[in-house]
C-alpha cells in the first residue's frame, strides 16, 4: 500500500489549492513512497511546482463550471494507462466524479456532494460540526473512514527556488534595495467586491509605507487592474503596479520578497500565507473560522458585524460596513506589530 499511486482531484480556486497541500503532505507522513499527481485547470500548473509532493500534473480539459462531458470521457481514458490505485477528489459535484470513474480507478474517495453515488465506491458524509475548516475536510479524504484527524495537520508551504526569484526580478525589471522594506498590496478578490477593502484605503496605507522609506508593490491578476490603477493614482505612481504582468508562479516568486502583505481573503492571501510572510489580512463577507491564513505571522482585521459572514459576492445590505468601516489606520498599526524597523 506504501507505493500507491494516487490521483487528486484540484479544487477551482487558487486558495483552495493552495489548502490541499495539507493533504499531499499528510498523504506523503502517512505513505512516503506513495506517488501523488494532480489533475488541475490550467492555471494551477505554475502553483504545483512549489509543491515538492507533488509527481506530476495533468490539465484538467474543461473550463470552470462546464459540464464537457466528451472532453471528460476522454481525459478518463487517457489516464487509464496511468494505473491510479486511488483518486481523491477535493470538488464536491458531480461533474467532478467522471474522469476517476471513466479512468478505471479502483478506489474513488470524496465526500457525497452532489449525489454522486456510483461515480464514487468510498463515500464519505460530512459533519461540518467537526470539520469547520477547509484543510480539515480536504485532509480527512486522505484517511480511512475511521481514522480520526490528527490534532496538529501540517500546514501549506511552497518551496521558492532563489534564482527563479532572481530571474522574474530580471523580467520585471525590478530591483530590490535591502535596505527597504517590501510591502505587497493584494487588492483583489476573484470571488467579488465583498470581498474587496477600498482602493483610496490601500492608497492611504500606501502612502504611509512610501513615506517611511518601504517599496510598495501591487500584486493581481488581469481583473485587478482598474483597483490596481486607482491606488496607483492616489500614490502619485510611487507604487510599482504589477497587477496582469505576473503568472502565478512570477506572482508567488514575488510574495516570497515581502516583509509585510496586506491582502483581502484572497488566493494571493493563501499563497502569502504559504511563503510564511508576515500578513495583515482583512475579512469582509467572509470569515477566518473557515479559510484563514495559515501562518503564525498575522493580524487578522474583522469588524464581525451582526450581517457577517454573508458570504456574498456583493453587499446585500448595500453599504459594505464591514469594509468601509474598517479604516487604514488599523492596518498601519496591525503592520507596525508585525514588522519593527
Amino acid at each position: 500500500m506504501s507505493n500507491n499511486k494516487i490521483l487528486i482531484v484540484s479544487p477551482s480556486w487558487v486558495g483552495d489549492l493552495i489548502m490541499a497541500q495539507t493533504l499531499f503532505k499528510l498523504l506523503k507522513a502517512e505513505q512516503p513512497n506513495a506517488t501523488i499527481d494532480v489533475l488541475a485547470p490550467d492555471w494551477a500548473s505554475p502553483i504545483l511546482k512549489y509543491m515538492p509532493e507533488i509527481q506530476n500534473s495533468f490539465v484538467l480539459p474543461t473550463k470552470h463550471g462546464e459540464l464537457a462531458v466528451k472532453k471528460r470521457f476522454a481525459c478518463g481514458k487517457m489516464l487509464r494507462h496511468e494505473h491510479y490505485d486511488q483518486a481523491i477528489l477535493l470538488p464536491n459535484s458531480f461533474k467532478s466524479a467522471l474522469i476517476p470513474f471513466v479512468a478505471n480507478i479502483p478506489r474513488r474517495t470524496g465526500w457525497l456532494g452532489e449525489m454522486r453515488w456510483g461515480l464514487l465506491n468510498d463515500i464519505r458524509h460530512l459533519d461540518k460540526q467537526k470539520l469547520p475548516l477547509m484543510i480539515q475536510r480536504f485532509a480527512a479524504l486522505g484517511l480511512s473512514k475511521d481514522t480520526a484527524l490528527p490534532s496538529e495537520l501540517p500546514w501549506p508551504q511552497l518551496q521558492v527556488q532563489p534564482e527563479n526569484v532572481q530571474s522574474t526580478l530580471n523580467k520585471l525589471n525590478l530591483s530590490v534595495d535591502p535596505s527597504k522594506p517590501i510591502l505587497v498590496l493584494c487588492p483583489g478578490a476573484e470571488y467579488g467586491p465583498a470581498k474587496r477593502w477600498p482602493a483610496e484605503y490601500y492608497a492611504e496605507v500606501a502612502n504611509q509605507k512610501i513615506a517611511e522609506g518601504w517599496t510598495v508593490w501591487i500584486l493581481g491578476g488581469l481583473k485587478d487592474q482598474p483597483i490596481a490603477k486607482e491606488i496607483q493614482s492616489l500614490t502619485h505612481e510611487k507604487a510599482h503596479d504589477l497587477t496582469g504582468k505576473t503568472g502565478l508562479g512570477e506572482a508567488i516568486d514575488l510574495l516570497s520578497l515581502a516583509q509585510v502583505i496586506v491582502s483581502n481573503d484572497s488566493g494571493l492571501m493563501h499563497i502569502g500565507a504559504a511563503l510564511k510572510r508576515a500578513m495583515v489580512v482583512i475579512y469582509g463577507s467572509s470569515t477566518p473560522n473557515f479559510t484563514p491564513p495559515l501562518t503564525h505571522l498575522k493580524q487578522v482585521l474583522s469588524l464581525n458585524l451582526s450581517c457577517s459572514p454573508c458570504f456574498q459576492r456583493t453587499c446585500p445590505l448595500n453599504h459594505l460596513k464591514c469594509l468601509k468601516d474598517l479604516h487604514p489606520p488599523q492596518v498601519l498599526t496591525a503592520i507596525s506589530a508585525l514588522h519593527h524597523d
